[in-house]
This record gives C-alpha cells, structure tokens and sequence, in this order.
C-alpha cells in the first residue's frame, strides 16, 4: 500500500537553517516540502490554500514569532520547534509540540523527531466491527549509504546484530544501517517476525524449517539461544 507523504512546511528567517533543514528532509521519503518561509506572514498564505500536516517552526523570528503561529493555527497541523533558544521549550511544549529541536539539528535527531511524529499520528481506518484502529504500516525506513532506504516486511528474510551495526537481509538484497536490533525490532509486527537469539530476528513466514537449536531460512542457518526458545518454539508448533 502507497504511504501518503507528510506535507511539511519550514519557517525559519535564517537562510541557512532553512536550507539545512530542507538538505536533512530531502533525504527522507516519507516526507515532502510544501513549501519554505522566512516569516510568518508566508506561512500563513501557504496555510490558507493547501493541507500541511506538519510545520518545522522557528521560535525567534521577527514581527510574528513561532509561538504567535503556533497558537493561531488549526491543531491538526503539528508542530515541531526549530530554535537556537533552549528557555522556549516549555512554552513549545505547552503548545503540544511534536519535538523541539535545538540548533545546529543533525540529521539523526531531526530523524527521530519524523519517527516521534509517525508514532503519534498513524493514520486510522475503520474495523468490521465499525471500531478504529491503527492503521498497519508494511514498511520502515534505515538510513544506509548517506540516503534513506525503504524496508518493506514481506522483503525480509532476517536481520542481523553486528557489534554496532545489523544486516538486514532481503529477497534481493543486504542493507547494513548503524540501527540497533532492538529499535529495528519495535518497527516490526510481532506477529510475522520472532527473535531467535539476541543478534536474530527471523521473518516467520520465510522459515524453511526448525529443531529446537536452529532454523534455516535458504542455506542460513540461524541459532535459537536458550533465553528465547521457549517463545520461538510456542510460536512455530501452534
């Protein structure tokens, strides 16, 4: 299933944040700069007239300040604070501020701020049952050779921890990111994945077969560590 982008707004009178932060988002796929502002007044034209999910504000600004532009739009645009000025975090939060970042922002805590915003507003659809519920997501996204790489789950055979680094091994590929397992882990459904040993996480639809030491999946042969194998093996012989 195709993921809408995230319709981002910067506001930011500084040339060069501007310009760092559309560097950091033109790296991310899931997101698309709508637009790009030196002040208030141009993000407010560009609010009138197109659906902007979520703005990257700058507190400091002159004339109309970030916090005044945050308080006079509509809630369901969310904000995350870009500022040089760490004392305007409680104010930023008050105002339920996705994040508040502090310049110079990298791109690694831009990155979790994307992932923070994603966590809290997975679209929603409608059950049998006539409930809502979170809509799932079938892919991630890991940063590896300087871009963003899309993982989709039906893609994954395993992955793999490395000192401080993992390989997550595909039907056609290896991608090698600096992610923990564990946080790969949290991105996985749990109902199509299973940890093995604290460096595997298997695919369990990609499983050829098991004992109570290993499994294989192709020609790999993936140890199931005594701590997990009373979990892995509950799971594969329901």
């Amino acid at each position: 299933m195709m993921q809408k982008k995230i319709q981002s707004l910067i506001v930011d009178d500084e040339r060069v944040a501007r310009e760092i932060l559309e560097s950091h988002l033109s790296k991310i796929e899931a997101v698309e700069i709508a637009g790009s502002c030196k002040n208030a007044v141009e993000a407010f034209n560009i609010l009138s007239r197109q659906k902007i999910d979520l703005i990257f504000l700058d507190i400091n600004m002159p004339e109309i300040s970030g916090l005044s532009l945050a308080k006079s739009i509509n809630r369901d645009v969310k904000i995350i604070f870009t500022t040089a000025y760490r004392e305007y975090a409680v104010d930023g939060f008050d105002l339920q501020a996705v994040d508040y970042l502090l310049k110079p922002i990298s791109f690694e805590r831009l990155l979790q701020a994307i992932n923070k915003y994603l966590d809290e507003n997975t679209p929603l659809q409608i059950s049998e049952s006539n409930e809502l519920v979170p809509e799932k997501s079938d892919s991630f996204f890991v940063r590896a050779d300087r871009k963003m790489i899309k993982i989709c789950h039906s893609e994954i055979l395993f992955i793999e921890s490395l000192s401080d680094y993992i390989k997550i091994h595909l039907t056609d590929k290896t991608v090698v990111t600096r992610e923990t397992i564990t946080s790969i882990e949290a991105k996985l459904p749990k109902n199509e994945f299973i940890r093995t040993h604290r460096s595997f996480i298997v695919s369990i639809d990609k499983i050829d077969s098991f004992t109570c030491e290993l499994m294989e999946i192709g020609k790999k042969q993936i140890p199931i560590s005594r701590s997990y194998k009373k979990e892995v093996l509950e799971t594969l012989e329901k």
